[in-house]
């Protein structure tokens, strides 16, 4: 067993020694540690990753670190790293993404148990079926927003999904839903927003003649495209490609960019650090246990 300890609080003197010293009183072998300190928010945050070498369960670990945490006011978690997490996808008519993300999720490069699929739309029930999963087809109109969402949170309930992925799901959630599940909710968008807004964003860039093309994967919240950014990246263009070749370049990024954006989430290496996030780097060790899964 390879557990994974992360840990966020207000900044002070002697966490790295309670944290590092519970794990060696309780025969922990420390395979990779990252930590970072942010002076601005007065926060610490640490991901430690470490081996029970003594047989300890990780239920008596992690009952046993709750009197190292509580004097800290830790908030706190501690997985092993087998243990998969649940993860929903929801999509609308745009496959790219989704097609991404189950097939990274089906050669085992993805380290998540994707519990189903939620659409508007009945595009991809065929896709998702063949995949052996669940399609949930939840239709939303201007009248049945609230209803919809009832029922998009009793599927999260009933699969026990712990985060929800929105690979080009092209509805806007509500303020209440947001805040329900907060820190839960993964968005992907392209990186122009602000610049260039509407429906068709790469057609304006390419009147535009820009130059770089991108996309960015955040955290949702109230504030539409506007929540802590997780991953992002860009691809150059030129002025010999048309506005079809920005769009199907910006797709792959999209597709690379969501797929890194839930890989980070899925072992615990993202933290929210108010409007911003804090991301380690993966470890060795984080891509032998996707294998190994």
């Amino acid at each position: 067993m390879t557990c994974v300890l992360t840990v966020q609080c207000t900044s002070r003197r002697g966490i790295v020694a309670a944290v590092t010293g519970y794990i060696a009183e309780r025969g922990g072998n420390i395979i990779d540690a990252a930590q970072f300190d942010d002076t601005e928010t007065g926060t610490f945050f640490a991901r430690i990753c470490f081996v029970p070498e003594t047989g300890a369960h990780l239920a008596d670990l992690k009952a046993g670190f709750t009197a190292v945490a509580d004097p800290f006011e830790m908030q706190w978690d501690m997985r092993d790293t087998k243990d998969r997490m649940k993860v929903l996808l929801m999509v609308s008519n745009f496959g790219h993404c989704l097609n991404d993300l189950l097939y990274r999720w089906r050669i085992g490069a993805l380290p998540v148990e994707i519990v189903g699929v939620v659409s508007n739309h009945m595009t991809y029930q065929k896709v998702v079926v063949n995949h052996d999963l669940p399609f949930h087809h939840i239709k939303v109109t201007k009248d049945n927003k609230s209803e919809a969402e009832a029922q998009l949170l009793r599927v999260v309930d009933d699969s026990g999904a712990e985060l929800v992925v929105l690979a080009r799901y092209m509805q806007i959630l509500s303020d209440a839903l947001c805040q329900k599940m907060s820190g839960r909710i993964i968005n992907i968008h392209h990186s122009f927003l602000p610049s260039f807004k509407g429906a068709n964003p790469y057609n304006q860039a390419f009147q535009r003649g820009v130059k770089l093309i991108g996309a960015t994967s955040h955290y949702v919240t109230a504030d539409l495209d506007e929540g802590p950014i997780i991953e992002q990246d860009t691809i150059r263009v030129t002025h010999a490609q048309s506005a079809a070749d920005y769009v199907s370049l910006g797709r792959d990024v999209e597709a690379q960019v969501l797929a890194r954006a839930v890989h980070a989430h899925a072992q615990n290496r993202v933290f929210i650090n108010k409007d911003k996030t804090v991301v380690f780097p993966a470890s060795p060790g984080d891509y032998a246990s996707d294998r190994m899964g």
